[in-house]
């Protein structure tokens, strides 16, 4: 028996090699693995000694040659296929050990040129890879270093590889070749800028961990990563203390990190099942956690809250306190670190580049049924703004008309954010209609902050008026100021509301639905 072995990944490849060859199965090799296994004096053929043909243009051709890929993809129970071997002098190849050029490595490197990357496009491997898969009951192909514990095991104990595993090592062929196909196309699509959707859409995603249950308890659920550098993503977060992220923790907390990142100053978002449910903002971390957390301390208990500035002992010792499931920052003092990790439940995590936002290309993906739909994220805020009303807003009340149009960006639709003083003091996320949103805010703000909560706030909405209804219930609740996209059919019934009761009110023209 023949084994081919040419591997990018060397891990392993010596004790492997080693014992293949104890099994009395003899080696071929190519390039810098043919040379690692002759310095290990592995007893290695050269590939140019089988082909009689040597490597050549700077490596690009050595194994795409007929004696190479006739004894791979010749069928051994096929009698017309072993004569015509016999007749061509060609030996059959039982073992294909073959990983990639690492194009992924390549492409992350700093200021790598496009000629790099192009020359780190395998050709011959995946050719190796995809004859030996092909013809998998007769050859036994493995690209995954883990494997060969599982195939030196076989071998040893039934003389040889079993077709069920053959078959489970087919399939990780076509999943590597598969994904290194995806990245190279990614790849390509990313330096030609090229932002149209394709007429077929290749995705990759590496495996970080399985959960031990999805969104419920009957539900399985996996967390996969993009390729690349991720920054300023939970996938790249150092957790520090506590459980395993389960699926709704990372859910909600990529939520809650997407709205922090719109805020420079100091910052703190409390959230809850994927909506926000205290947001604060304030010249120091410490009273922007107050204000997160006076917002609604009802609803952050089992929470996760985001912060862009470092956690200090006060902070950490008020969170403590209470039951929180995920805590994000950039840093914590020792101390602070020390204090969060005495409860042994609590996630905490360290993301050092919390304020990276997404490429404004990046793709927002659902499945539905039968397929995906394809967006591109909401990388914007807003362009700019019309006032549409007699009085226009004052400088405080144009501060948190902005502050809380962040806020409600990330509110599930149809939804509505009061703020006051740079705090949110009510959200309304999810509603069927407008007007429920809007009084859910009231109320919750009287219920849970004080009677007067709402007294001189805004209030910022994902989508038009199709009503003056909100109007009405805002200026009841003492509302001063609104801010949403404008575009209904009766817009001019909500600013001659406005203007009854002289409050100001400002047009985006930019909604942000979010479902």
């Amino acid at each position: 028996m023949k084994a081919l072995i040419s591997v990018s990944d060397k891990t392993g490849i010596i004790e492997f090699a080693k014992e293949l060859e104890g099994l009395g199965i003899e080696i071929i090799s190519t390039g810098g693995t043919y040379k690692k296994l002759k310095e290990a004096n592995i007893n290695a053929i050269e590939i140019s000694d089988l082909t009689g043909f040597p490597e050549c243009l700077d490596g690009r051709v050595k194994t795409l040659h007929p004696k190479v890929h006739a004894g791979i993809l010749a069928m051994r129970s096929n009698p017309n296929h072993m004569k015509q071997l016999a007749d061509l002098n060609v030996d059959t190849i039982d073992f294909v050990v073959v990983n990639l050029y690492p194009f992924k490595q390549t492409i992350l490197k700093e200021h790598v040129s496009r000629e790099e990357c192009v020359e780190n496009i395998d050709i011959g491997g995946p050719t190796m890879l995809r004859s030996a898969a092909k013809n998998y009951q007769d050859v036994t192909v493995i690209t995954d270093p883990t494997d060969y514990e599982k195939v030196l095991t076989e071998l040893k104990e039934s003389k040889k590889v079993s077709l069920d595993t053959k078959f489970y090592l087919m399939q990780k062929v076509f999943e590597h070749t598969a994904n290194y196909d995806a990245m190279i196309c990614n790849y390509i699509k990313n330096e030609r800028a090229d932002h149209s959707y394709p007429a077929t859409l290749s995705l990759t995603f590496e495996k970080v961990q399985e959960m031990r249950y999805g969104e419920n308890p009957h539900q399985t659920g996996c967390l996969y990563k993009e390729v690349g550098k991720c920054e300023g993503s939970l996938v790249t977060a150092k957790q520090l203390n506590g459980k395993e992220l389960s699926f709704n923790n990372i859910n909600d907390t990529n939520g809650a990190l997407e709205l922090l990142k719109e805020f420079d100053e100091p910052t703190i978002v409390a959230c809850k099942h994927g909506n926000p449910c205290g947001v604060g903002s304030d010249n120091d971390i410490y009273k922007a956690w107050k204000k997160a957390y006076s917002a609604d301390n009802m609803s952050i208990f089992g929470g996760i809250v985001v912060l862009n500035r470092e956690i200090t002992e006060e902070i950490a010792k008020e969170m403590s306190e209470m039951f929180l499931e995920v805590i994000v920052a950039p840093s914590y003092t020792e101390q602070a670190l020390k204090t969060l990790q005495k409860k042994k439940n609590v996630r905490v995590l360290e993301l050092p580049e919390i304020t990276v936002k997404q490429p404004e290309n990046s793709y927002d993906i659902k499945k539905i049924n039968g397929g995906i739909i394809v967006q591109t994220i909401d990388a914007k805020l807003l362009d700019d703004y019309e006032v549409v009303t007699d009085r226009a807003p004052t400088e405080k009340e144009l501060e948190d008309l902005m502050f809380a149009w962040k806020v409600v960006k990330f509110v599930k639709s149809n939804g509505i954010a009061l703020a006051k003083d740079k705090q949110t003091v009510g959200i309304g996320p999810g509603q069927v209609n407008r007007i429920w949103s809007t009084k859910q805010c009231v109320e919750h703000a009287k219920e849970l902050i004080s009677e007067t909560a709402t007294q001189n706030a805004v209030l910022a909405s994902d989508a038009f008026f199709p009503f003056d209804d909100c109007v009405e219930a805002a200026h009841a609740a003492g509302i001063t100021a609104i801010i949403q996209p404008g575009g209904a059919k009766k817009d001019q019934l909500s600013i001659d509301k406005c203007n009854e009761y002289g409050m100001s009110m400002i047009f985006t023209h930019m909604r942000h639905f979010k479902h």
